[in-house]
């Protein structure tokens, strides 16, 4: 049975904030203030936090946001700039548009059974149901739907039919410690290998196997915990605070990266460089998981420079 307070999400350039009773959605220049966004919406801040935070670093290089906050029967809605959103209630589908406005188009709503945001970056990327994160997107909706609406029900205006799949896509720390799905029809990575996949070779000399999720940051902490599937924690020093409290994840890989590591940026503010052999530097995608070949070289920023080598 999936979450009403998960959502469904279709990949783009655009950057997603999605919480559970809180969304923004960003352009993909915004990525710092993206990050430094969940995590308050990761806490759980509601409305006026959230907008404290948005604005902070000013609207004049913002071309375009939206902020959606549900509290008991209410939902606040703020859009500015060239993304629209779409709200359901029992007696009608509600459509804004922000495009257009000086500062911003507000509204409140009472009774939304579902939201749809949108902007215009449609790359016919596949669809998947996330239970909240940091995420690359191109639309999302909550709740998630893997069925058809009745043609009765004013949802069916705002969502489409979806095929039904549902597969991981961004970042959940909630889900920390579980396998990723994989690819159809092959194997997932257990939670726990038996050997060690990869070992990372830390600032000062420490090392760290890579048997099951390996949690890197200033103060790196995991929400959900069971029995030996506890990820290994590994703190960092950054006396600039150019690091993220919880920065990045590497962990046993599924499906195709079966047998190797993979790294993922957990949307952090300053993001990660990774360097791979024969291949140019990239920035990590937050969410975005990316196999990792022997003697791949992590650079966290302040200092912080983490080699990936076979166990």
């Amino acid at each position: 049975m999936t979450d009403d307070r998960a959502w469904t999400v279709r990949g783009g350039a655009w950057l997603g904030v999605l919480g559970e009773h809180t969304a923004v959605v960003l352009p993909p220049s915004e990525r710092s203030r993206a990050a430094a966004l969940w995590e308050l919406v990761d806490d759980g801040a509601g409305f006026e936090e959230t907008l404290d935070a948005l604005i902070a670093p000013g609207l004049r290089g913002l071309s375009g946001f939206a902020l959606v906050s549900r509290s008991g029967d209410e939902t606040r809605v703020l859009l500015r700039g060239a993304i629209t959103a779409h709200f359901a209630t029992p007696d009608e589908v509600v459509h804004l548009d922000g495009d257009g406005a000086a500062t911003w188009v507000e509204r409140i709503l009472t009774g939304v059974t579902r939201i749809r945001l949108e902007v215009p970056d449609h790359d016919h990327a596949d669809d998947f149901v996330l239970a909240g994160g940091l995420v690359r997107m191109s639309t999302a909706e909550q709740p998630p739907s893997t069925v058809e609406p009745a043609p009765s029900d004013p949802a069916a205006a705002v969502e489409p039919d979806r095929d039904g799949d549902t597969r991981a896509g961004g970042v959940d720390p909630a889900t920390l410690g579980t396998p990723l799905p994989g690819i159809p029809g092959q194997p997932p990575a257990p939670p726990v290998t038996s050997r060690p996949v990869a070992k990372m070779l830390l600032p000062g000399g420490d090392s760290v196997d890579v048997d099951r999720v390996v949690l890197v940051g200033r103060a790196p902490e995991v929400r959900r915990v069971e029995g030996a599937e506890r990820p290994h924690l590994v703190p960092v020093a950054s006396p600039h605070q150019e690091i993220s409290s919880t920065h990045l994840e590497v962990r046993p890989g599924s499906g195709a990266d079966h047998g190797s590591a993979v790294v993922t940026d957990l949307g952090s503010t300053n993001g990660t460089l990774l360097v791979q052999p024969g291949l140019p530097p990239e920035d990590l995608e937050a969410g975005v998981a990316v196999q990792l070949l022997p003697g791949a070289v992590l650079d966290l920023g302040d200092g912080v420079v983490i080699r990936v080598v076979d166990p």
